[in-house]
């Protein structure tokens, strides 16, 4: 009777470890939410002046080095994946969260990876050459994605003035980029 009791609770405890891996309840999907948790806790950030300013807006630039003043919306990625200890560029440079490495995802590429809570969307500007705006990916549809995004506005500008919850079609995403794995 006894041994019948171990087995019972030996296999309990190997179901739940299945049951957990197979409901994604995996340290990548965790620190996932703790990355969205930090992301969303900064919505509604504003700009002191409209300057690239404020207390929340110059600490995300302190964290990459860079001064008050400097674009920001790399800057913000990067400090929520340090809040999270995530290993990152520490940039305020867009295309260097972009390097091969990291991107699992490009507009009209034949084989791409679901893109999911946690990445980073970028978004190319034909004028910069490049892309010049990130942010964050909290939901992947065929079609939409909704973002939460630093230095932009309810217009989408990349030279916005806080963090904002967006929605996005993914026709103008061009690639997104990995750091959760």
């Amino acid at each position: 009777m006894a041994k019948n009791i171990y087995l019972f609770i030996y296999l309990l405890f190997c179901c739940a470890g299945v049951s957990d891996a197979q409901s994604g309840h995996t340290g990548s999907a965790i620190l996932r939410n703790k990355v969205a948790l930090t992301y969303t806790s900064q919505i509604g950030v504003r700009e002191l002046t409209g300057n690239n300013d404020g207390k929340a807006v110059e600490a995300y630039l302190r964290y990459c080095s860079l001064s008050k003043g400097a674009p920001w919306c790399a800057a913000f990625v990067c400090w929520v994946y340090g809040q999270n200890n995530i290993l990152n560029p520490r940039s305020g440079y867009c295309p260097d969260l972009f390097k091969h490495q990291y991107v699992i995802w490009t507009r009209n590429a034949y084989v791409n990876t679901q893109p999911t809570q946690g990445d980073l969307f970028g978004i190319y500007f034909l004028e910069k050459n490049r892309i010049a705006h990130t942010g964050f990916v909290d939901r992947w549809t065929t079609t939409q994605v909704q973002t939460v995004e630093g230095n932009t506005n309810q217009a989408g500008s990349r030279e916005g003035d806080g963090v904002y919850h967006k929605i996005r079609l993914t026709r103008q995403i061009y690639a997104v980029a990995r750091f959760i794995k």
